[in-house]
């Protein structure tokens, strides 16, 4: 089943199921709170305001596909946004992708968004009134770029992965700011540390994206399907993956070509790949609450349970027993 529905329609609902915002305002910052219509799903978006920062945190599961046409009417204002997709497609985002965009976006033209009720939104994203300062950065780290860079990052909807791809450093301050432990003052501090050091981490990324353009191992079409190929393989049985050596032949490259290929078009190693996938599986399956932490370990390929801890607390910022026990109790 699906629901079709307009633009106002949509605002409309969201409207009614929160004519009294809930808000709370501390010193210098301002709290907001909407809850999902309860025709459309259950969840929330949660906005944090303060100095010119707007943090704000989607947690959506539908109850059906949403097929969203229109235009949006309101006006946008000028902003640079820092996105980060955890989980679920919106507007045109996939799960693990992050992004940047600035300036006003053209609303002339209707257009179709479908978010679908199997995949759970988790998403943040972090709002800046562009000023000279952001927009000296930004402009400073696109000019460093290649042209090729430059148009890939424009057209977010070619495959680019390391440019788009939500690294491990930037999954645990994700982890961290959906996972704040602080109140008052202190959480805003903590919360807007934690933008900045996401900002930062996305440009840098972009840096050093940029830079191996110029270095990258020559690929043809060929070479990268076999390196998606590759991918596949790897992450189809990633409890008995093969060797690196195995993995080439597989896929008729030779080792050095998939590893320094791998890395160009992924942005990670073959294996790096391989316990992100291991991690972000591991991080569904807890999350679903169906099997204990020693029953996820062994699905992902871990003979031991505390390496399992291990690898799941470094790539999460907590233990996965306490990370199962939090997503139980909010399911309540």
């Amino acid at each position: 089943m699906a629901v079709e529905i307009t633009e106002a329609e949509y605002d409309a609902l969201w409207q009614q199921a929160n004519p009294v915002l809930q808000q709370s305002e501390s010193v210098g910052c301002v709290e907001v709170r909407q809850s999902v219509p309860q025709q459309l799903g259950q969840g929330y978006i949660q906005h944090l305001l303060w100095h010119d920062i707007d943090l704000m945190l989607f947690n959506i599961q539908f109850y059906e596909d949403i097929y969203k046409t229109g235009r949006n009417l309101e006006e946008t204002e000028v902003v640079c946004e820092f996105g980060f997709n955890l989980s679920g497609n919106l507007c045109g985002k996939r799960t693990g992708e992050s992004f940047v965009e600035w300036g006003l976006e053209d609303n002339d033209d209707e257009q179709t968004s479908i978010t679908y009720a199997n995949d759970p939104i988790l998403k943040v994203d972090i709002h800046l009134e562009i000023g000279d300062r952001a927009q000296a950065i930004m402009t400073e780290t696109l000019a460093a770029l290649p042209a090729s860079t430059r148009r890939r990052i424009e057209n977010r909807r070619e495959e680019f992965c390391n440019i788009n791809a939500i690294t491990p450093a930037m999954r645990l301050a994700l982890e961290q700011i959906l996972h704040c432990p602080f109140e008052g003052m202190t959480k805003q501090l903590y919360l807007e540390s934690k933008c900045i050091e996401l900002i930062a981490l996305k440009i840098e990324q972009i840096k050093e994206t940029g830079q191996a353009c110029r270095n990258d191992y020559p690929l043809n079409a060929d070479d990268i399907e076999r390196i998606y190929a590759a991918k596949d393989i790897l992450i189809t049985c990633p409890e008995a993956p093969p060797s690196l050596m195995a993995l080439a032949r597989q896929v008729n490259l030779n080792d050095y070509k998939l590893k320094v290929g791998f890395k160009a078009v992924f942005g990670t190693t073959v294996f790096g790949c391989l316990h992100q996938h291991r991690m972000e599986t591991a991080r569904q399956l807890l999350g679903q609450g169906h099997l204990n932490v020693k029953e996820v370990a062994q699905q992902v390929g871990y003979a031991s349970q505390s390496r399992f801890a291990a690898a799941f607390r470094k790539q999460f910022g907590l233990n996965p027993k306490a990370y199962l026990v939090g997503q139980r109790s909010r399911s309540r």
